[in-house]
């Protein structure tokens, strides 16, 4: 499996993404400047955390009208898994691939710790090695993510299973305790906390690891069937 993590002006969180495809699943993985961007031949793509363009206007605003966007929303028009995570996932949000919008903190200040997080949805290619309902422990560090979306867009994320994570104890304001979501058909998570800060126990948890096997596991049986 060959994974891309795009890098933007201002990723700070592309390394991490790259260790946790690279090096903790042994899969291939490239980091690709979003100009010089070529994803036709990528498995996977992956959107780091970071303050892409210094999260002017908006963040993830800057980065949502950039070329490389294109490519991305025709990977996940085709299916392939495509994950945001922190300014990834608010750069999903303005592209408009996930529903709704981010807010400051609740707090207005920057949160950099452990959260614990609710499985709601184990039955999608980001969560087939956790289980219904499981408790894991994932680092956030962010200043805005305080996810808000509409009380129609809320019961729809609900009735469509597309809420993945919720906080244990909301640290942020989200509505619903709404960490991570998933579009309609399943293939594009975005998510606050940051599972790439979680693949081996010597930071601390590895309960991210299994996010990015469950990818790779979703993948082969995919392409056991294909072939």
């Amino acid at each position: 499996m060959k994974f891309a993590v795009i890098v933007f002006p201002g990723s700070n969180c592309d390394r991490d993404m790259y260790f946790a495809a690279k090096d903790q699943l042994g899969e291939e993985a490239d980091l690709v400047w979003y100009k010089e961007a070529n994803l036709a031949n990528y498995d996977a793509i992956l959107l780091p955390g970071g303050f892409s363009y210094g999260d002017y206007l908006r963040s993830g605003a800057i980065a949502s009208t950039s070329n490389v966007v294109e490519q991305i929303r025709q990977a996940a028009e085709a299916g392939k898994p495509v994950l945001g995570v922190c300014n990834g996932f608010q750069i999903l949000l303005e592209m408009g691939l996930l529903p709704g919008a981010m807010l400051p903190n609740e707090k207005l200040k920057f949160m950099c710790h452990y959260e614990t997080l609710n499985v709601e949805n184990a039955d999608t290619i980001f969560t087939k090695h956790y289980e219904q309902q499981e408790k894991i422990e994932i680092p956030i560090a962010h200043g805005d993510g305080n996810y808000f979306c509409d009380e129609e867009t809320l019961q729809q994320l609900r009735e469509n299973n597309q809420i993945v994570f919720t906080y244990e104890e909301n640290p942020n304001g989200s509505v619903g305790n709404i960490a991570g979501i998933v579009n309609e058909k399943g293939n594009v998570l975005g998510m606050m906390p940051h599972p790439e800060r979680a693949v081996e126990a010597l930071l601390g948890h590895d309960d991210g690891l299994r996010l990015f096997q469950s990818i790779l596991t979703n993948w082969r049986e995919q392409h056991a069937i294909n072939a």
